[in-house]
């Protein structure tokens, strides 16, 4: 791993290891982000806002749903049946792992992937007081999942592909862990049809622009994610968006630089910004 890749990765986890301390010391007000982030002081602005209906978390622990900080609900557009494997890359506090559980039924089972500490206690406990037994939470890096090869039906994730400092091996992992007929199903942040024209387009503007447009960095273009998983060996590759940001998805006061870009070019970058579902099967 490169410095640069190891600074953003820690970045990550001192973020996540941050959040899921808070809840675990019941400061319930934290959610998601505080004040600072993902668009403003309202909750109703988070980008993790309303993703999961109030039928869904019938039975899920409070700091399950606390410490949600995706921004789809891959197990809502995931399709999964009865007695399946599910894999959750970047589990957090367990939710997606929680609710994937209950759709796999008792003879299915759910995986869960974290590399913090703090997330992976927040996550055992929920499961713990949930009563649901047929998961487990596993320590490790996205980029290497401790699991055997062709072990998992599905993988699911809500929008940690994006924090990886590099895709690629992500990509190449979740293709070596699926059996063959497995399936890709992930929300995630994407820059649908690329940065405007005359925007230099670098991972460190990405990251900046995708930083403030709601607590998320480093998202691929749709062209990128589509090469990215068809190298990987994935086929039937879909994009699907499910919300588009806007300028009110933004934090204020704007920092400095992004303020310089005037307000028509902020509204097309911020436009480009999507939450989007991808599917994709290994053959």
């Amino acid at each position: 791993m490169t410095t640069e890749n190891q600074t953003i990765t820690e970045a990550v986890r001192e973020r996540y290891g941050s959040i899921a301390a808070q809840v675990l010391t019941e400061q319930t007000n934290s959610g998601c982000c505080d004040s600072g982030c993902c668009g403003g002081s309202s909750e109703k602005d988070t980008i993790s806002q309303g993703l999961y209906a109030v039928s869904e978390l019938e039975g899920v622990p409070l700091k399950a749903a606390l410490a949600s900080l995706g921004c789809g609900n891959p197990t809502a557009l995931a399709e999964l049946r009865e007695g399946e494997v599910v894999l959750d890359l970047g589990s957090g506090g367990g939710i997606d792992v929680l609710l994937s559980a209950r759709r796999v039924g008792s003879t299915g089972f759910a995986y869960g992937l974290d590399m913090t500490d703090e997330m992976l206690e927040l996550a055992r406990r929920n499961a713990a007081e949930a009563g649901v037994e047929n998961v487990a939470f596993l320590k490790g890096d996205i980029a290497a999942i401790p699991l055997p090869d062709s072990s998992v039906d599905i993988i699911i994730s809500n929008c940690v592909i994006n924090l990886a400092a590099d895709k690629a091996p992500v990509l190449r992992e979740a293709f070596r862990v699926l059996k063959p007929g497995g399936r890709f199903a992930v929300s995630d942040i994407v820059i649908e049809g690329g940065l405007p024209e005359g925007l230099v387009d670098s991972a460190t503007l990405r990251r900046d622009l995708s930083s403030w447009a709601g607590c998320i960095a480093g998202a691929l273009t749709d062209v990128e994610y589509r090469a990215g998983l068809a190298e990987a060996g994935f086929v039937d590759i879909e994009l699907e968006v499910t919300r588009r940001y806007s300028m009110a998805d933004l934090p204020q006061p704007l920092p400095t630089w992004v303020s310089a870009l005037g307000d028509e070019l902020v509204e097309q970058v911020v436009g480009r910004f999507t939450s989007t579902f991808v599917r994709a099967t290994k053959p």
